[in-house]
């Protein structure tokens, strides 16, 4: 199992059926755009933006058994390790590109998040919330946290950068990204109120510099 791959095949579960995450961030994709899905898995989101938004997409993904699923749904993906860049893609060359509950996998968060910046005019990124009211009370009782959003136990999880809401937005900030939009969820709902606490699924959509600098 790799770091990459864990994640990415924990937040694709029931082929063909989009999570309410993943319908946000399919409404934040504009119609006819051009698409990159970063760990696209299986391949649903990029099937599905084609299909109902009219896009082009291209997924990036490591798994082999992701890999064959996105290409029998006629989804165009590389296989490759995030964690090597994305170099093979020019300045600006999408609208948009994704990176769907895999940012906590990364070993090299800085360097993946500027590369989105530089492939594409915005951004969407969706993580586990840690500052989750259950998680300290889960260490208070000496355990690490496992749940539906973070189900692995400590000695085998491919969580490696946990966040909280305010700590991705200083990260955000600090690397000039422009949050655009933002929203939480807990079980499949919508979390509006006092969502640093209530909600265990972020997702952000942010602007790149180079794109602010060209509006």
């Amino acid at each position: 199992m790799t770091p990459q791959s864990a994640p990415q095949s924990a937040s694709r579960q029931n082929p063909g059926v989009l999570r309410a995450d993943l319908l946000k961030i399919a409404d934040w994709v504009r119609p006819e755009s051009k698409v990159l899905d970063l760990g696209c898995a299986d391949g649903v989101l990029l099937a599905h933006l084609r299909d109902a938004r009219k896009t082009y997409g291209v997924g990036v993904e490591i798994d082999d058994a992701g890999v064959i699923a996105s290409v029998r749904r006629g989804v165009n993906v590389i296989q490759q390790n995030l964690e090597g860049g994305l170099a093979l893609f020019r300045n600006q060359q999408f609208d948009t590109v994704i990176l769907s509950q895999t940012l906590q996998s990364m070993h090299r968060t800085e360097h993946i998040l500027r590369e989105m910046a530089r492939v594409a005019r915005e951004g969407i990124v969706s993580f586990p919330n840690f500052g989750h009211w259950t998680h300290p009370l889960s260490i208070l009782r000496g355990r690490m946290p496992v749940n539906r959003q973070m189900p692995y136990e400590w000695y085998d999880t491919p969580n490696i950068h946990l966040c909280t809401l305010r700590d991705f937005e200083d990260l955000a900030t600090g690397l000039g990204l422009k949050i655009l939009e933002r929203a939480t969820f807990a079980n499949e709902r919508e979390v509006r109120v006092m969502p640093s606490l209530r909600s265990t699924l972020a997702v952000y959509r942010f602007a790149s510099p180079v794109a602010l600098q060209l509006a």
